[in-house]
């Protein structure tokens, strides 16, 4: 289950960059638009990419895990944020409607099964996904385990990671009240969706200033602000999910239905110091589930460009070719 990564394994690089062979907006009905592409071989073995958040929206840079030879690569922006309209909307906007657009994605693609590929939320969304759909998903390959407990909210804004980064914590709740620090996700909520965007986009900005301050283990420049429109769509749509526990119906759904994914094999890739999504998380959701292979990254945190991350996530869907060419 627990294979430990170190300094001395070979590193592997990002593929070069590629572009789109298909980009479309989609009609997911409830008035949202969604944009998705196709990139890599037509015919390849066909993966879908979960970005994070919910509302970090995918990049040109999350097509280079995988080789453009092999895999026929599927990325979307979830409802409200990236490229997908309306932006920053949270009307209906939930767990279940993002289920329902990676159905109908794939169906329109004619894809009977992929492989699912999502860090962070996008790793929620693909165990959630997977449990929805047990028959679609062909592997799991999940980067920094987010169970969307009130266990790991708590963490994160309850000033547990606080206590390890005092200062960016610091500007992170100094912004709010001291009597309202009891529930920053609700004192949040109350500014990010308050109707006036010069206020919304400043709390906008602290809210992913505060999670990207954590995501890497080392940081090579100063983290900036996020830009506001990013910002406002990522803030809002985090709060939102947040707000209303990942609209699950009950606090540790996706452990208590493991169940219905265990005949599913699964690489899961964690850094060992992650500190938005700490590695208990990782390790409940891998411990007795005989098909996952849980990659513990030494000396690494959350983000996806880690570079020890990196090299074990290209390492693992090139090892994945072999399994289903």
């Amino acid at each position: 289950m627990d294979r430990s990564s170190g300094q001395n394994r070979a590193v592997a690089h990002l593929y070069p960059p590629i572009d789109p062979f298909d980009q479309q907006m989609l009609d997911v009905g409830d008035g949202h638009r969604i944009y998705v592409e196709q990139c890599g071989n037509p015919d390849g073995i066909p993966v879908v990419v979960l970005h994070g958040g919910p509302g970090g929206g995918c990049s040109p840079a999350m097509r280079r895990y995988f080789d453009p030879a092999t895999y026929r690569i599927v990325l979307f922006d979830q409802r409200g944020c990236g490229r997908s309209r309306p932006h920053a909307s949270v009307e209906n906007n939930t767990t279940w409607h993002l289920i329902r657009d990676i159905e109908l994605i794939r169906a329109r693609f004619g894809i009977d099964k992929w492989i699912v590929f999502g860090g962070s939320w996008g790793a929620t969304l693909s165990l959630l996904y997977a449990q929805s759909h047990p028959d679609r998903a062909a592997h799991l390959v999940l980067r920094g385990v987010f169970l969307m407990t009130q266990a790991e909210l708590d963490w994160f804004y309850g000033g547990g990671a606080g206590q390890f980064f005092p200062e960016q914590w610091s500007k992170f709740a100094d912004l709010i009240p001291k009597e309202e620090r009891g529930d920053m996700i609700a004192a949040y909520q109350r500014r990010l969706f308050s109707g006036d965007i010069q206020l919304e986009s400043r709390y906008a900005r602290a809210w992913a200033g505060w999670e990207n301050a954590l995501a890497a283990l080392t940081v090579s420049h100063p983290v900036g602000d996020a830009p506001a429109e990013y910002a406002r769509a990522f803030a809002r749509l985090e709060n939102h999910y947040f707000t209303n526990q990942g609209f699950l119906e009950s606090d540790g759904q996706i452990l208590s239905n493991r169940e219905a994914i265990e005949h599913i094999p699964a690489v899961i890739v964690q850094g060992r110091y992650d500190m938005i999504c700490p590695p208990i998380s990782a390790y409940r959701l891998a411990d007795g589930w005989t098909k996952a292979d849980l990659r513990m990254i030494k000396a690494s945190g959350h983000a996806l460009s880690e570079p020890a991350i990196t090299a074990e996530l290209v390492r693992a869907m090139d090892d994945l070719r072999a399994v289903y060419a």
